[in-house]
């Protein structure tokens, strides 16, 4: 097991969801933690408030370009590459797996039932989604881990 597959399965048996653990990651590879966003990020996850609609892995990417690219404060804007990464993101995760829709990625599932067999094909596509991110983030300038 690689490093990523061996922390995607630590961060799932914490209870961290899909959109969770792109944003923990994310904040990882930089040294840093924000327990808040961590939190706000749990309404994203099995589909947005467990609907099983746009899939927590595809909202969860493209908050993890917003760290670097959308606007944060008062004064500032979103940077001007900021639209077309999260395009380019939302494209390629379309073409990737075929839908955004979670329901048709892992199948309708009951998630208070406690069947938990979903969780390799969302780690299968965290891993694919943090590397698509991260690609999309060097190819406009971004340096990956270091948003100062």
């Amino acid at each position: 097991m690689d490093d990523l597959s061996l922390r995607l399965f630590q961060l799932s048996n914490e209870g961290f969801c899909c959109a969770q653990i792109m944003y923990k990651l994310a904040l990882e590879d930089e040294g840093s933690c924000n327990d808040d966003l961590i939190r706000s990020a749990q309404g994203l996850c099995r589909g947005i408030a467990d609907t099983q609609k746009t899939c927590g892995v595809l909202t969860g990417g493209i908050g993890v370009l917003g760290l670097y690219g959308a606007k944060g404060g008062e004064s500032e804007e979103a940077k001007e590459n900021f639209s077309h990464m999260i395009k380019t993101f939302h494209e390629w995760f379309k073409a990737e797996f075929g839908t955004t829709k979670c329901v048709t990625l892992i199948g309708e599932r009951d998630f208070t039932s406690g069947d938990q067999s979903f969780k390799p094909i969302c780690a299968d596509m965290i891993k694919k989604a943090y590397a698509k991110a991260y690609e999309i983030l060097l190819e406009n300038g971004y340096d990956y881990g270091n948003r100062e």
